[in-house]
């Protein structure tokens, strides 16, 4: 299916894959698949350094941006811009990074958490 779709169109193809995929991600890569999301960092083995430098090239990374079930709910808005920092410095070097956070943000994220994650990406992009 990935090869006819990129043969006959100029679309990529998501893999959506919640948990510890670490050891999946070369059959993903194989199989064709242009990126992954989400890019659950606080699963076993999902470190993002880790992530990054093992499979950077091969595949675009969706996610992974601030942690949704600790950080963005329970953390200061200076935790969540570190983590968002830190984040954005390991996945988008050499590029293949789309910033998003874990998963979707849950009702208890506070408003100056969520406040404090777009602006750092702003800042990180330069207000881009």
């Amino acid at each position: 299916m990935n090869d006819w779709i990129h043969q006959h169109t100029q679309w990529k193809t998501l893999k959506h894959c919640c948990g510890g995929i670490f050891p999946i991600i070369p059959l993903l890569i194989e199989g064709g698949f242009d990126a992954v999301n989400p890019v659950q960092c606080s699963a076993a083995g999902m470190d993002p350094q880790t992530l990054k430098d093992t499979y950077g090239k091969d595949i675009l990374f969706w996610g992974g941006g601030v942690d949704t079930q600790k950080v963005l709910p329970q953390g200061t808005p200076e935790e969540v811009r570190e983590q968002v920092k830190q984040r954005c410095e390991i996945f988008s070097k050499d590029g293949g990074y789309i910033f998003n956070t874990i998963h979707i943000i849950q009702a208890d994220a506070p408003v100056e958490n969520i406040a404090a994650m777009i602006e750092t990406v702003k800042e990180f992009n330069g207000d881009r």
